[in-house]
């Protein structure tokens, strides 16, 4: 019997739930509650709106889809695997086949499956973005969605729309409480990114109970006064009322929309209906059955795709993905005969490349006592970068005059709504004090294809460490510019001075931190991380001036790149003492050394600026710079001493911070902790028992 639009719309739309609720079901573990209520929602999107190719899930023109309500994770499998998305080539999938199988599925939270407990960008084609930690999804929407204005108002030409996606992203509750959605929803309305739908699936309802008890906000009133269009949806399970929602988003072209869908948790389940207790557990075995039969499936089959579903969305959204796709690419091939060059920087976005010559302007800095701060240094650095690299973009949490980050180059530009204050193409990025939304805009800015940067001051990750670590977890190449670094920042005092902020950050698995001594190890550093594809950096930079070294007594700041080097040999010969340093500290173990040597105690001194790529290199290399043999050795940095003791070694001294700061003085500061060439040199006589 052949089925109407209708009625395959409406079983596509269950067998969403259905296979959602066996799942979790399954694994005796998940949130079956809102892949249930929102499913007709997602549904509409994808099936009417989404312009997607399911063949090409990295088309750079592809709607994003994200689903902050990382919770609801079956949902979005449960559509992949029915809209048919392909795997595409990534770090942890191979291309070919589709992206989640019904085996994937049926096998959902375990090992090895495509499915993980939350969405997991680069493990499952057709996850733009992972998210779990409420609020990091739409505050990362809002960074591709400036990413897309960007490339706009950048690559754009008369006759030749080549980019002009659109950003959805479908959030619960939990995500516009969190304070990471605040700060990103008001910088969205401010920059008018009407590219930019976010979905309120309103059910009432989180883990605790029903949000009466916290969460009794007019939320259409909050985001009208942050500048949103409003569009409500009074009924999920009304397709036509969603279908009208999103068209009045695409009518929208000087504000971004919120769409409020007034939604039931656990649709469909007759005794967990519109209860807490539909959210964050299976609904059990007998649950499952009576939900089966009210949404007209066989009770006692599981995982079940029924004849037409996958068919029907391949002549919705896959042909219209399809066509879209193929007329772009038509489009594109055009746009590269008359705009070469500008389709070859679309391409180096795409594939994470760069441009040759792109360090060329990097400067060298002549030695100087003296010296500059390695945040200026960075400044003049990024410039010259930026200038060669036009998807380089950034800013700072209010900070950039101070951080350094402001780009000055010649047509730099404002990133603003049209007007006075600049335009879309700028590349100045303005983020308020938001440095939460900050860092996951970053995120998505990034997972664009852009080169994009977020600074601020060192003590102030703690604010941003949920949408750090996602930059990390999910392979991004990410550049984080830190500043005011240690407790030499002075009279700020403890509140602003970091302590425990820069061992939290190598505590992050794959984040590269890297704090260079000088301005040509800064150089360095920029050389070492823009090529980066696949994870983040933290450039930890000084407020203070710091001297810049000599380098034609002293080792080239090339040696950065093996994350420690011998900077200064021993005097005699073999050291009888190694002092090891970060950052500031490393000109304290200069001096340190001067004074020893005058005690005819040879000291090396070795720049150790990102113990993770030390690590990564080979054991002769570690041999050369850090001898086994030589027990006597001393390390020196202005934070928390936790994991120097490796490379101390039973015999060594670490000088760090068990404290917070003080508010005074730089000079009176460092003499109150101890981090002076005396004490170093004390510290090394010690460790020789002298």
């Amino acid at each position: 019997m052949t089925q109407t639009r209708d009625e395959l719309d409406q079983l596509a739309i269950n067998t969403i739930r259905t296979l959602s609720i066996d799942a979790i079901q399954k694994a005796n573990s998940g949130h079956p509650g809102t892949a249930m209520d929102a499913a007709p929602t997602a549904y509409i999107l994808w099936q009417q709106f989404l312009r997607y190719d399911p063949t090409a899930p990295h088309w750079i023109n592809r709607d994003r889809f994200v689903l902050s309500a990382g919770h609801a994770s079956m949902l979005l499998y449960s559509l992949i695997h029915l809209a048919g998305i392909q795997a595409a080539e990534s770090s942890y999938q191979k291309p070919g086949g589709d992206a989640v199988t019904l085996q994937d599925i049926e096998t959902f939270r375990e090992e090895g499956s495509r499915c993980p407990g939350h969405p997991e960008y680069g493990w499952t084609s057709g996850v733009e973005s992972t998210t779990g930690p409420l609020g990091q999804g739409v505050a990362t929407s809002v960074g591709m969605a400036m990413a897309g204005k960007w490339l706009a108002a950048t690559y754009n030409k008369p006759d030749f729309d080549i980019f002009d996606f659109n950003v959805y992203a479908l959030c619960g509750e939990g995500c516009l409480m969190e304070g990471v959605g605040s700060e990103a929803a008001s910088l969205a309305g401010h920059l008018k990114l009407s590219n930019l739908c976010w979905i309120f699936d309103n059910n009432n309802v989180t883990i605790d109970g029903h949000t009466n008890i916290t969460f009794t906000e007019d939320v259409a009133k909050r985001f009208d006064a942050y500048g949103w269009k409003i569009v409500h949806v009074a009924d999920a399970n009304d397709l036509g009322q969603l279908a009208a929602a999103y068209n009045a988003f695409l009518a929208t072209d000087d504000q971004p929309t919120i769409i409020i869908v007034h939604s039931h948790i656990g649709y469909g389940s007759p005794g967990k209906h519109d209860t807490p207790a539909a959210h964050g557990e299976p609904l059990g075995p007998d649950e499952v059955r009576r939900t089966k039969e009210f949404l007209g499936f066989d009770p006692d089959k599981f995982f079940v795709v029924p004849d037409g579903v996958r068919g029907h969305f391949t002549d919705g959204m896959g042909k219209r993905g399809a066509d879209a796709h193929a007329s772009w690419e038509a489009l594109f091939a055009d746009y590269a005969k008359k705009f070469p060059y500008l389709a070859a920087e679309v391409e180096l976005i795409r594939t994470r490349g760069l441009p040759k010559g792109w360090d060329s302007d990097v400067p060298t800095f002549a030695p100087d006592a003296k010296g500059i701060a390695t945040r200026e240094a960075s400044g003049k650095v990024l410039n010259a970068i930026a200038a060669k690299v036009p998807w380089v973009m950034g800013g700072a949490a209010d900070v950039a005059g101070s951080t350094k980050v402001i780009l000055g180059y010649d047509d730099a530009g404002e990133f603003q709504p049209y007007g006075e204050l600049g335009d879309y193409s700028g590349h100045n990025l303005r983020y308020g004090i938001r440095e939460h939304a900050m860092c996951a805009i970053v995120n998505g800015m990034v997972l664009t294809g852009l080169r994009a940067y977020a600074s601020a001051y060192l003590i102030f990750t703690d604010y941003a460490r949920g949408a750090i670590r996602l930059s990390s977890l999910m392979d991004l190449p990410v550049l984080h510019i830190w500043t005011h670094d240690s407790i030499s920042l002075g009279q700020d005092g403890p509140t602003h001075q970091p302590i425990e902020q820069l061992v939290s950050l190598r505590a992050i698995p794959g984040m590269m931190v890297v704090r260079p001594a000088d301005a040509n190890e800064t150089a360095e550093a920029y050389r070492l991380v823009m090529p980066l594809t696949n994870r983040p950096a933290a450039l930890i930079l000084s407020r203070q001036a710091l001297p810049i070294f000599d380098r034609s007594t002293l080792a080239p700041a090339s040696g950065l790149a093996k994350g420690a080097y011998v900077l200064a040999e021993a005097a005699g010969g073999k050291p009888d003492v190694i002092l090891i340093g970060t950052g500031s500290e490393v000109s304290l173990c200069l001096a340190a050394r001067d004074l020893l040597a005058k005690d005819k105690i040879n000291a090396r001194v070795v720049s150790m600026p990102c113990r993770e790529l030390f690590e990564a290199q080979d054991e002769a290399y570690r041999e050369s710079v850090l001898p086994a043999g030589i027990a006597a050795r001393v390390t020196v940095e202005e934070a928390s001493p936790i994991g120097w003791d490796r490379y101390a070694g039973p015999k060594g001294v670490v000088l760090g911070m068990n404290t917070f700061g003080l508010s005074a003085p730089i000079e009176v500061v460092n003499k109150h902790f101890g981090f002076t060439p005396e004490r170093v040199a004390a510290a090394a006589r010690m460790t020789l028992g002298l």
